[in-house]
């Protein structure tokens, strides 16, 4: 994979480069709302908000069904890559093409749709700001009538031989258990807000708290108030601390393995490659009563 294109692209380029043949526009919401108490987990398809207004050309893809492994026990788990590929493939998706990816929330659902996308070999862009940045640029919007049927959406089983995948980009929870118990490298990083990181707010998931031996760096603070990334320079500042002596790779979760991707997306801005993430985060580990996960501590 190519490291020089950057993982982010203007309202500015895309609204010029809006009919590029080598572009295809991807809207990757999902409808995942707060928690009223431990374990008031609600998730549903961001296909409804889609049909309500997307960027012209735009197609939804569904991280909640159609690029997820129903045979697991956690929301949005990762198909095997080879699998993988063949659902992005039927999608009119090949590394030939470069994906442009936004949501209708913080830009967290373009992230994980931009780091499923590179652990197949495939280099996106996400759109900074998303929807909203394109709707306050006074940029088109258009409507589920709009768009025509994919043609040629049986391609996958023909084509996926032409990624290149790349499992280092992802670790299981075998893995994160033997970092925690010291018999593996790594640093284990927790993208969640710092009330959800100490338990000391409701949590989605099974049991509050943290993965022992984490850090914190809660993802929404690379983000500015009007959700575009840092610049470079503020980056570099916030992710400095958890770059400088600590052992590699840096194995980023969350709840669901969203938030967790901005982090990745933010130290792939800032030169960072040595990163995996964790696909069951909390969800799976909380819900194993075995697994140790600690509370009111920095």
């Amino acid at each position: 994979m190519a490291h020089s294109i950057s993982p982010l692209i203007s309202v500015a380029e895309l609204s010029e480069r809006r009919q590029d043949p080598s572009l295809a526009i991807f809207d990757a919401s999902v409808v995942l709302p707060s928690p009223r108490f431990d374990g008031d987990y609600r998730v549903e398809s961001g296909r409804a908000q889609w049909c309500e207004g997307h960027i012209p050309n735009a197609r939804h893809l569904d991280l909640t069904h159609d690029l997820a492994d129903a045979s697991q026990p956690f929301s949005f788990a990762l198909p095997p890559l080879e699998d993988l590929a063949i659902r992005f493939a039927t999608q009119g998706i090949t590394p030939q093409i470069t994906p442009v990816l936004y949501d209708k929330t913080d830009g967290f659902w373009a992230a994980r749709l931009w780091w499923m996308l590179r652990s197949v070999g495939v280099t996106a862009r996400i759109l900074d700001g998303g929807y909203s940045a394109w709707q306050n640029a006074g940029q088109p919007t258009a409507t589920k009538n709009s768009l025509p049927e994919l043609e040629n959406s049986n391609i996958g089983e023909r084509s996926h031989s032409i990624f290149t995948l790349q499992p280092r980009l992802w670790c299981d929870r075998q893995r994160v258990l033997r970092i925690v118990n010291g018999s593996e490298n790594g640093t284990l990083i927790c993208a969640l807000s710092k009330t959800v990181f100490d338990g000391t707010s409701p949590t989605r998931y099974s049991r509050r708290g943290h993965i022992p031996h984490s850090l914190n760096l809660p993802a929404r603070s690379l983000l500015n108030a009007q959700g575009f990334y840092q610049n470079v320079p503020e980056l570099q500042s916030i992710l400095q601390p958890f770059l400088t002596h600590k052992p590699l790779p840096l194995v980023l979760y969350c709840g669901g393995g969203i938030s967790a991707a901005v982090v990745a997306v933010a130290l792939v801005l800032v030169g960072q490659f040595n990163t995996t993430l964790y696909d069951g985060s909390l969800q799976e580990w909380s819900a194993d009563p075995e697994l140790p996960l600690v509370t009111n501590s920095l």
